[in-house]
């Protein structure tokens, strides 16, 4: 490489004043209606798209995988993501909006190469949102999603090369995303997963797992734990303890653990990490979503399980005043009164249900806390992790946090 002296380097530097004024004299005096920066940041991080259903594939009794892609003739493109990204659907169900946040199971190389996304969904017995997608849900069906969000991937400056994956269940969606991406040849990471599964019939993308560690034993094992084994089983069973992270991980000193399942996982493994000196920087947990039974959680006022209190909802020069049950968030309540307020992560984190609490009192749940020093201290709160513990009043007041849509709403 040359390198200039500094009397050369100088004089180029006055010298752009005088070009720059130069250029500027030759430019067309017509505006120019062109901004590919601000077309890149669209197409990047769109505000909502609407994908076709091109293809349905069972993976087990209750696990379909759904490949979403835009419509035919279109022309547009889907944005890349990191993975183990997720985005949010959307649908009316009835008379009202819902969202509901899925990992990608696919990769971003497959977006690149073949133009989809895969959505992999265990149906939930009584589920709202699985029920409408079980049912409706066909080649040809038109979905809303959002683009893709959330803080659950590698990222070579901050992890290790060596991951030690934990999934259970449905958890198992972002680890294959980044699985897939690591043999595409886009993501320089070894994987070590360790499967939960509740039954031998339970495990999704076995075939595709096994494939990869006959092929590629030095980059790529997996381990599938049984906790309800039937006579045919061969493998590890029981649960994934310390002992079972040791056993088939080896050392975890300098190792990035990935941890992604039900929200009962989370509070076993925590403690099974803990015995292992772990420090919490290794540790990366996919948002646990919002739990079944808040009134379990050992903080939650349980004299107030049973209540069900007033909510006043200002929206511009309107006002409704709803019920809204101790047990349900604030953003179950407004959905389940026709409001529907953006929501994307549906556990604390990402900031686009932020609001402002000027009246009444919430209970927060301690895991779904996401929100900053600041809006803790000013009194704001993310509906989604937020519970009423007497009377609340909420209202619009066009603030902004989190995501470049995030909007503020006053309480």
């Amino acid at each position: 490489m040359e390198v200039y002296g500094k009397d050369k380097d100088l004089n180029a530097f006055f010298g752009l004043v005088s070009e720059r004024q130069e250029r500027v004299k030759r430019a067309s005096p017509l505006p120019d209606m062109e901004d590919p920066i601000s077309d890149l940041s669209r197409m990047l991080h769109p505000e909502g798209m609407r994908l076709v259903v091109s293809a349905v594939r069972d993976e087990t009794p209750s696990v379909k995988t759904f490949r979403l892609e835009p419509p035919a003739g279109s022309g547009a493109g889907l944005p890349v993501f990191r993975p183990g990204q997720y985005v949010s659907l959307k649908a009316k169900i009835g008379d009202v909006w819902i969202t509901r946040p899925y990992s990608i199971s696919s990769s971003p190389s497959d977006v690149l190469t073949s133009g989809y996304y895969e959505l992999t969904i265990q149906k939930k017995e009584g589920g709202f949102f699985t029920g409408h997608i079980w049912d409706l849900w066909k080649e040809g069906t038109v979905v809303a999603l959002s683009g893709p969000h959330g803080n659950f991937y590698h990222d070579s400056l901050r992890d290790s090369y060596d991951i030690v994956a934990i999934a259970g269940g449905s958890g198992i969606t972002p680890i294959r995303s980044m699985v897939r991406e690591i043999f595409a040849g886009d993501l320089d990471a070894k994987i070590t997963l360790l499967y939960g599964i509740r039954t031998p019939d339970c495990a999704v993308f076995s075939e595709e797992f096994d494939m990869y560690a006959a092929r590629y034993p030095e980059q790529f094992r997996v381990v599938y734990v049984c906790s309800e084994p039937d006579d045919t089983w061969r493998g590890s069973t029981g649960f994934i303890t310390a002992s079972c992270i040791t056993e088939h991980a080896g050392d975890v000193k300098g190792k990035t653990f990935f941890v992604c399942g039900p929200r009962e996982m989370y509070g076993f493994l925590d403690r099974e990490l803990d015995a292992l000196d772990i420090p919490r920087r290794r540790i990366r947990k996919e948002a646990s979503g919002e739990p079944v039974d808040i009134a379990s959680e050992p903080e939650f006022p349980v004299e107030t399980k049973e209540m069900t209190f007033s909510l006043v909802v200002h929206m511009g020069n309107e006002a409704r005043t709803i019920s809204a049950k101790a047990v349900d968030t604030i953003l179950v309540s407004l959905e389940k009164a026709g409001i529907g307020p953006d929501s994307q992560c549906r556990s604390g984190e990402c900031g686009l249900c932020r609001s402002l609490l000027m009246a009444g009192d919430v209970f927060v749940r301690p895991d779904g806390d996401g929100r900053r020093a600041a809006d803790k201290k000013f009194g704001y709160i993310h509906l989604c992790s937020s519970y009423p513990i007497c009377g609340v009043v909420t209202g619009e007041n066009g603030g902004s946090s989190g995501g470049s849509n995030a909007g503020g709403r006053t309480i």
